[in-house]
């Protein structure tokens, strides 16, 4: 009898906890996977001790460490996101380590409480976009921090709707990726809308572009600049490729493709075949949009750069931004040796594409936006000291609203609902929350981004310099930025913005920073 009513008990529970975790919407994993999730979650409140003899370290895992995302999941969730008992990393012999040197001087940090105080920590870019270029609509970003390109298809409804929302909150863009833009895009984020080689939004039945869609999509949704995608770091050189089983009914109609067959873009694009004709196709539809026009590609040959540079310094036609993404970016399914072999990593290829248009002084003409595992605040703070204007993250963002690095993006089957069509996965995924913690997460890397930006005596991250960032190496050999990089002693000025530029940023950072230090 008392078997019986012990089981009785049992089973009880295990339907009460299954009904919570199937109606409960804060996490992803429980609600597609009722009792058995939570598994994960004991697991990884045991993992620091089970880790101490077995397993991997918190620095081992790829593409990102436990540290890492436990700083992104922490940050998200406005939990503590502090590490206590100093760093676990081995500053002096890990190689290529970065160190962010503080300045005897820093300025005070305002406060909650404090007059000036910004609970958004709102970090503006320190250039207008398509200023330079007279464009109709030039506008200056509200945030150094943005989204990258990933495709509704390639995500799920769910995840391009919390990322939408959580822009909102943010006050940061939201990059479409090369899949059009879908309903889901429209819940208050402003828009960078990507056409890529296959056009999809904006294509005749035949796949080329079609100027008359592209202007009708533009006039219906809040997009605020036009990315065309020459490549990008995941799998440079290649088209995309969106596999039939991710291919729903919507998203055929919203791409302009067939339905049940293999989505796949060509590797280089048919409205332009070099680097002349690019800036006529970049010129046109800045001409009939009036928004500014800018281009995204990781770094292969330098010839491109160079030509594309030289053309502008010399004729009046030229993209607004760059934005360059490293050979290390993932948020696209690849062949392995693409993934491991293709393009320069960020850090290389964006020296090499910043010293082309910083020879024949561009640099100001054109905001540089950065992308490669840049969503951490010493890995962002460095792309800044290069001379990125901006910075957009992807795989951060996804594990700010529930990935867990399963990598199983490629299969459909990922289990949080965030790259996935699978109906029942995708219903783990709860968009208003989801939103809240990608908010929570770009506001926290702002946040932490403007600390360092203080700490180096600058009141914003455009600032830095390159003398304020050493790499150690592996030989107890410490050297800075600019000198790692071939960056040359009398290259006055690399990275920053123009003084008149300067002095503008300073004054709208200053304006709040004043008012918390008279507290």
């Amino acid at each position: 009898m008392s078997w019986g009513i012990g089981i009785g008990i049992a089973v009880g529970l295990l339907v009460l906890i299954t009904l919570y975790d199937v109606v409960q919407k804060k996490h992803a994993i429980l609600r597609n996977f009722p009792v058995i999730g939570h598994f994960r979650y004991l697991l990884e409140l045991v993992g620091p001790e089970l880790r101490q003899y077995i397993v991997t370290n918190n620095n081992e895992e790829r593409p990102f460490t436990r540290d890492q995302r436990t700083w992104v999941y922490a940050s998200s969730k406005r939990q503590n996101n502090y590490f206590g008992f100093g760093t676990d990393n081995d500053l002096e012999q890990s190689p290529n380590y970065l160190i962010v040197k503080q300045s005897m001087f820093p300025l005070p940090e305002i406060r909650a409480g404090q007059p000036g105080y910004d609970e958004n920590h709102t970090v503006p870019c320190a250039k207008v976009l398509g200023e330079s270029r007279h464009r109709k609509h030039a506008f200056r970003p509200e945030s150094v921090v943005n989204i990258s390109g990933m495709s509704y298809g390639s995500l799920s409804a769910s995840a391009v709707e919390a990322i939408n929302k959580g822009c909102a909150i943010a006050g940061c863009l939201h990059n479409t990726g090369e899949g059009s833009i879908a309903q889901h895009h429209r819940h208050g984020g402003d828009l960078i809308w990507q056409i890529g080689t296959g056009y999809f939004g904006c294509r005749d039945e035949f796949g080329r572009f079609d100027l008359s869609r592209f202007k009708e999509v533009v006039d219906k949704h809040a997009v605020r600049a036009i990315e065309i995608k020459l490549s990008q770091g995941a799998k440079p050189g290649m088209g995309g490729l969106l596999p039939a089983a991710k291919i729903t009914s919507e998203i055929a109609a919203i791409r302009g493709i067939p339905e049940g067959r293999d989505c796949a873009s060509p590797a280089s694009h048919s409205a332009f075949r070099d680097t002349d004709s690019m800036l006529d196709f970049v010129e046109m539809l800045a001409d009939e949009t009036g928004l500014p026009v800018g281009i995204k590609s990781a770094v292969g040959e330098q010839s491109f750069w160079t030509e594309l540079a030289e053309l502008m310094a010399t004729k009046e036609r030229g993209v607004d931004f760059i934005a360059v993404d490293g050979g290390e970016g993932g948020t696209g399914a690849a062949p392995l040796v693409f993934s491991d072999h293709v393009a320069l990593p960020f850090k290389l290829g964006f020296v090499r594409v910043y010293q082309e248009f910083f020879a024949r002084n561009l640099q100001d003409r054109i905001i540089f936006v950065g992308a490669g595992k840049l969503g951490f605040p010493a890995q962002s703070a460095m792309a800044f000291s290069l001379g990125c204007d901006m910075i957009h993250v992807a795989r951060e963002a996804m594990l700010a609203i529930g990935c867990i690095q399963a990598q199983r993006c490629q299969t459909g089957h990922c289990p949080t609902g965030v790259a996935t069509q699978n109906r029942w996965l995708i219903r783990g995924l709860d968009p208003t929350h989801k939103g809240a913690r990608l908010a929570n997460y770009v506001v926290t890397l702002r946040k932490e981004l403007l600390q360092l930006a203080h700490v180096c005596g600058v009141p914003h991250p455009s600032l830095i310099t390159p003398d304020q960032c050493e790499i150690i190496d592996e030989k107890f050999g410490c050297r800075t930025t600019r000198a790692v990089f071939g960056i040359a002693a009398d290259a006055d000025g690399w990275g920053l913005p123009s003084q008149e530029q300067s002095e503008q940023i300073t004054a709208l950072m200053n304006v709040a920073h004043d008012a918390g230090v008279m507290q």
